[in-house]
């Protein structure tokens, strides 16, 4: 029968790279058309020389219904009657090398793999109840507020007894209570968008447009998000449009060319990770990118983005010896069509959603990733601090007898840490693959490895920054993080697991409430040494600050064994000061060695500060002192 055209409008944007609602337009939706219900199908194919619609309806025969060719934007479609909701499909595409069958690139939902079709789906009928949450997100002051993130795998975090994953509306009930337990602000998903193999994580995605399966119906995941919201949860997606599967079924020559990704594997193929890379100069899939984008956030009310391996995306030589990549036009490595679509993607992301966060996860020294486009950055609002993270964790790894050897990798950090808004990551690749846990990484007997994830957490939340822990490090999980099982909940019957988890509750409870600990995490204001050139003794103190008169904490650090007694630490002021805070508390498994009683500021200087006091520091311990007077 004849079908609704499709807007010439709506593919003059799409050809622009322009439509922000493309997800609106290609796909599958369900729609009334002269009176009779059915769905209308529309796919990018420029190059296939015709294309139909096959699925559960016509037995999955190519040439049933067939699609009409939009020549002029190489979109083709048709409106079929009588198809529901529910429906599976994909798209017999003919080529000059023959026939292939492909899912919907824009589909919104797919089968559980290893089934790969699409599943036409009705949108709009969720009733959200976040709208306060959504509304002061847009006022989301974020650089002034605290940001601590709970890292999550949705199918290794628990599962039922009868070994299998929750699913989305059960993360709700289970998930959220413990969030709110141990004081996070947001949680972060690993890719949830549809992917064909377990082991990826999801950082092999096939469909951009739809959350997985695995864990439910998308109205099912808009449950969760909601009802993080209205418990004030924060959400974010790991995001990937640095590279792609070659699943024959998905992206990789999707019309018998190559559509998405670029033709010379010198470009289009990242040999580290057997993916393709898009064509970011192509105008339809920089807006099948940027669709992408705006679709989590806008028909999902996603909180922000964390986009993966940005660095991937801007180097054309990354991970590639010489003479197997392609310069650009100027003879340089920047794949500037990258970094053109990263601009945009930032601009139109944060301009038609305030509030939401743009995190890039960069590993390099690209400058300004997190200043704005109009004078040459990148556009994101914060940066991954791999840098500190990759100090720290070998700083920490050393036997504390050596560590007097390694005292830079505790101070470097400060040259350049307000050259970018940074978030201060223990995430999931730092506990896989051979790297063991984070616990298991620290040297030692069992008690120092206990205080030294102790002294870790300490440190990260007291150091400039957002903050992000990946499950499983709040309570010490000792095993390396597996995809195929649930976190050793068991291991929370001991008293030092429950400890550490303590520990983690009460620096979300400090950081969130201590204005010196996150209103200044960006600026230089923030932040001021009290001594960072103790390596014989491997201690450092600083001091954290707010933008109020008062709002200042005194941190001191001994990332030895050995207790400090009567060392003396410089003041910024006299009176009384008290210990707030001591990672060796008892009521986290520690030894108990501290200062309970208040401490006295002399008048004599030091550490180039007008007071002093003596002070008892604990093994493997950071303490934090505020004044009282």
């Amino acid at each position: 029968m004849e079908s609704p055209a499709l807007s010439e409008f709506d593919l003059h944007l799409f050809a622009e790279g322009r439509h922000w609602h493309i997800y609106n337009v290609l796909g599958a939706h369900p729609l009334t058309y002269r009176g009779i219900e059915g769905v209308r199908f529309a796919v990018w194919a420029p190059n296939a020389t015709s294309v139909s619609v096959i699925g559960d309806f016509n037995d999955w025969q190519s040439g049933h219904h067939p699609m009409q060719l939009n020549a002029a934007y190489g979109v083709w479609s048709v409106f079929l009657p009588d198809i529901r909701p529910g429906a599976l499909y994909k798209y017999a595409i003919a080529t000059n090398r023959g026939e292939v069958i492909k899912s919907d690139p824009y589909g919104q939902a797919f089968e559980l793999r290893p089934n790969t079709a699409a599943v036409v789906t009705e949108r709009g009928r969720y009733a959200w109840g976040d709208g306060d949450w959504i509304e002061r997100r847009s006022r989301f002051d974020w650089q002034h507020r605290p940001i601590c993130i709970y890292e999550v795998h949705p199918g290794s975090w628990r599962h039922h007894g009868s070994g299998r994953w929750l699913n989305y509306r059960e993360l709700a009930e289970q998930l959220i209570p413990y969030v709110q337990e141990t004081g996070f602000t947001h949680i972060e998903l690993l890719p949830i968008t549809e992917h064909p193999l377990d082991e990826s994580w999801g950082y092999q995605t096939t469909g951009y447009y739809a959350p997985t399966s695995r864990y439910g119906t998308p109205d099912d995941l808009r449950y969760l998000i909601d009802q993080c919201h209205q418990n004030d949860i924060g959400i974010i997606l790991d995001w990937v449009p640095g590279h792609f599967p070659d699943d024959n079924y998905a992206l990789g020559r999707f019309d018998g060319t190559a559509l998405y990704e670029h033709e010379d594997p010198r470009r289009g193929r990242h040999q580290d990770w057997g993916t393709l890379i898009y064509n970011y100069g192509r105008h339809e899939v920089r807006n099948f990118l940027i669709g992408s984008a705006l679709f989590w956030l806008d028909t999902f009310h996603i909180d922000g983005l964390r986009v993966d391996a940005v660095a991937s995306m801007l180097y054309l030589n990354y991970s590639r010896q010489e003479g197997e990549w392609l310069p650009n036009e100027h003879g340089g490595h920047e794949n500037l069509e990258a970094v053109e679509f990263l601009k945009d993607l930032n601009r139109v992301c944060q301009s038609r959603f305030p509030g939401a966060l743009m995190m890039a996860e960069e590993s390099t020294s690209w400058p300004w990733v997190t200043r704005p486009p109009e004078i040459g950055g990148l556009g994101f609002n914060l940066k991954w601090n791999m840098g500190w993270m990759h100090d720290t964790l070998h700083y920490l790894q050393q036997d504390p007898v050596y560590r007097q050897y390694h005292h830079d990798k505790l101070t470097f950090g400060l040259i350049y840490a307000y050259t970018e808004n940074f978030l201060l990551p223990l995430s999931h690749d730092e506990v896989v693959h051979g790297k063991s846990s984070l616990l298991q990484k620290m040297p030692g007997d069992e008690w120092q490895q206990n205080a030294s994830l102790r002294l870790l957490f300490s440190y990260m939340y007291t150091y400039p920054g957002a903050k992000l822990l990946f499950m499983g490090g709040e309570f010490g999980q000792r095993r390396e993080w597996s995809e195929k099982r649930e976190l050793d909940w068991y291991l929370l019957e001991h008293e030092e697991h429950r400890g550490i988890k303590t520990l983690v509750q009460d620096l979300n409870g400090l950081y969130r409430g201590e204005p010196a600990l996150h209103g200044r995490n960006f600026s230089s204001e923030g932040f001021e040494w009290i001594d960072c050139h103790d390596s014989p003794q491997s201690v450092i103190s600083y001091l954290r600050k707010g933008g109020k008169e008062g709002e200042i904490l005194v941190i001191v650090i001994n990332f030895t064994p050995i207790p400090r007694h009567h060392y003396r630490i410089g003041l910024p002021r006299g009176g009384v000061w008290r210990e707030i805070f001591n990672s060796d508390s008892e009521y986290y498994g520690g030894s108990n060695l501290g200062n309970p009683l208040p401490l006295h500021a002399d008048d004599q200087p030091w550490m180039a500060r007008p007071h002093a006091a003596d002070i008892t520091l604990p093994p493997l311990g950071l303490i934090i002192l505020r004044a009282t007077s």
